[in-house]
Formats: C-alpha cells, structure tokens, sequence
C-alpha cells in the first residue's frame, strides 16, 4: 500500500491491510474513494472492504450509476444486508462511513449476543442497528465462530481504493 500526503492506497495485489491494535465494540469513522474506472461495472468497480473483528464485511465499492446485487453494493454488510438506500457519490468524490459496531458475546463456544451494526454512509443512515448473523462468506451462510476482540483489515480486492481520516474508538 502507498501512504503519502495523508491517503492511504490500495495497491492491488499487494494484500489486505490489518490494525496492529485489536479491538471489540467501536466507533469509526473513515474516508473513501474510488478511482475512477469507466470501462468497468459491478463488483470491479473500486471493490474493497473494512472488516470488524476482521469477520465482520462493510462493502466499499464505487456503487454510483452502477448496477451489482443490492448485498454487494457499498454500503452492505456483504453478503446478509442492502443497505436501506443508495448513498453513494462519484468515483473520485471522497465519502465517509460513520459505524457504529457492538461485537458478538461468547461464553465458550456458545454465542450469547450477535453483532449489532448501525452505518452512515456519507451522513445518510444505511443500516439501521443490523444484527449481523455471522462472519462474512461469498457462498454458503454466515456462521458464528467463538473468538474474541480482533483487528480491523482493509481490503485488496485488486482496486484501486484511497482512504484518509480514519479513526477508531473504543466503546
């Protein structure tokens, strides 16, 4: 990844990204863009993802005058939510998401609370205290597997994705 004058980019192929500092329920805020790429559709355009607990998938993505399938588009817990609206802005804009995360609860192996997530997706509310019903898959059904506080990983998803202004505080 390239970090210069304050952005952090993806530099597709070279791997996710993770937090060194793990973390349970947060608050995070974090800026976006895509580059923009007018010879792609779908999942290829600015395809990238913040992981929670790095389990839990919000969708980034260039979902601007672009058509995927609702779970997949920026602003979904991929793969088990679309969002409630389309608020995404043009590639090349900055955007935000402001999230709010309550982390699962185990005792043992046995799941005792699921995880809750509320997300703003450039001011406006895309998921609504979702309750995220396991870890994030591409195929098959999310499922829960007993772990504790984790990192947060920024996804290489061989698109070219910039991010600033990333903060994070626990709750």
């Amino acid at each position: 990844w390239l970090f210069r004058d304050d952005v952090l980019q993806v530099v597709p192929g070279s791997g996710d990204i993770v937090s060194k500092e793990t973390f349970c329920d947060v608050q995070l805020h974090l800026e976006w863009r895509s580059v923009p790429q007018p010879n792609t559709s779908g999942q290829n355009r600015g395809n990238s993802g913040l992981f929670l607990q790095q389990r839990y998938e919000v969708q980034i993505l260039d979902s601007y005058n672009s058509d995927t399938y609702a779970n997949g588009q920026a602003g979904s817990i991929y793969k088990q939510s679309s969002p409630l609206v389309n608020a995404s802005a043009e590639p090349g804009v900055w955007q935000s998401y402001d999230i709010i995360f309550k982390a699962p609860r185990f005792d043992d192996d046995k799941l005792v609370s699921p995880a809750y997530i509320t997300v703003l997706h450039n001011g406006v509310l895309v998921q609504n205290h979702f309750e995220i019903k396991g870890s994030t898959t591409y195929i098959g059904e999310p499922e829960y597997a007993p772990h504790t506080c984790d990192a947060i990983r920024l996804q290489d998803h061989g698109a070219v994705v910039e991010y600033r202004n990333i903060w994070v505080r626990s709750l």
